[in-house]
């Protein structure tokens, strides 16, 4: 029997890691608590903008 859990249309099974200094992580701190989300959602963003800067 497959896993129940939430729908989704993009489903993420891909997990990346990273170690940080602490200024960058207090950045993606303060980023994600003034636009309300997570901190997987706000790496997921600053990578997009990666690509939109090409």
């Amino acid at each position: 029997m497959a896993k129940m859990g939430r729908p989704t249309d993009s489903p993420k099974g891909s997990r990346v890691t990273a170690r940080v200094d602490e200024k960058t992580k207090k950045m993606l701190d303060e980023y994600c608590k003034k636009h309300n989300i997570n901190q997987a959602e706000g790496v997921r963003r600053a990578i997009w903008r990666l690509k939109e800067d090409e």
